[in-house]
């Protein structure tokens, strides 16, 4: 592995947000509150930044309008962070298309997400990710995601790939089998990235070795996500144990509809954006939506009586 990126997974640590794309009351992006959704997360403490992936509502743009979002994020981070943006797809040439853009604008890594829909075998999932992989100079973190794609990167596969793709560092894993992650670093090496994906398995994961979360809570409440992983890295076990635990009711509520509809509401309860989605999502029903808005004043991050819609 070069040294180039042996510096880039030194740096890939701790808490990386994927960060949400705002939408105006048109149904366009406003780039004006992306970036400034990026400069709370800074504020906060948060280690890295993700755009596009699932939380960014990637399959509701446009290929051009997810490279926007890129250069626009890429700008607004101007290398203070680690950026990581999301450039998977169901299409094999979009998805190397979009990679390459993201080389092309300094992104320090490309997550490239199990195509969702097709659901390929796993040989088919090898020859995807390792053209992908080839097609770019930089790192690549593979997203596995079967709750949402359908389909399980297995173990093998992956190990296979880490081994025959020198740029394919690490997995973002959104895996509930908790035997499946224990076994990707057994498999694919202790120094392999592994991020979680699953908010009530990011402290767990990092016991065993994981590198940190890409954490769709983040976005609502970065400044106690990255507090535990910075406790965790500097010893402090009680201290990040506690916070995992204090963070699992708001972990829970935004994820009572599907991702990132809570989280939006809960944005835009603390007027950081307006509550908008592209159909077919949508935010969550009134009863959920009160819900979230009485978990905010409880962890105090409600500064206003502002209606989410």
């Amino acid at each position: 592995m070069s040294k180039q990126f042996e510096e880039i997974k030194q740096k890939l640590r701790g808490s990386i947000t994927p960060v949400i794309t705002p939408f105006n009351s048109d149904h366009e992006i406003d780039f004006v509150k992306q970036s400034e959704l990026i400069e709370y997360q800074l504020a906060n403490g948060t280690h890295g930044i993700s755009v596009t992936g699932t939380s960014g509502e990637p399959s509701s743009m446009t290929v051009e309008e997810r490279v926007q979002v890129m250069e626009n994020a890429a700008r607004t981070i101007d290398g203070r962070v680690p950026f990581a943006p999301g450039t998977g797809s169901t299409n094999h040439d979009e998805t190397i298309y979009l990679t390459q853009k993201a080389q092309e604008m300094g992104a320090d890594a490309a997550m490239v997400i199990v195509p969702y829909y097709n659901k390929p075998n796993q040989k088919a999932l090898y020859k995807h990710f390792k053209t992908v992989a080839d097609s770019v100079d930089i790192p690549i973190i593979v997203y596995n995601i079967p709750g949402r794609t359908a389909k399980n990167l297995e173990v093998e596969t992956l190990a296979q790939l880490a081994q025959d793709c020198p740029n394919i560092i690490g997995v973002k894993e959104s895996n509930k089998d908790f035997e499946h992650v224990n076994r990707v670093l057994l498999n694919c090496g202790k120094d392999f990235l592994l991020f979680s994906g699953i908010e009530l398995l990011c402290y767990p994961m990092l016991a065993i070795g994981g590198a940190g979360s890409i954490s769709a809570t983040a976005n609502v409440e970065p400044k106690k996500v990255a507090e535990m992983h910075d406790a965790w890295f500097a010893g402090d076990v009680e201290r990040a144990q506690n916070l995992h635990f204090e963070l699992m009711r708001l972990n829970d509520v935004l994820f009572m509809d599907t991702n990132p509809a809570p989280v939006k509401a809960a944005l835009g309860m603390m007027d950081k954006i307006e509550p908008v989605l592209r159909l077919p999502m949508d935010l969550p029903t009134d009863d959920v939506q009160q819900v979230i808005r009485e978990t905010l004043i409880d962890y105090n991050l409600l500064n206003n009586t502002k209606p989410v819609s």
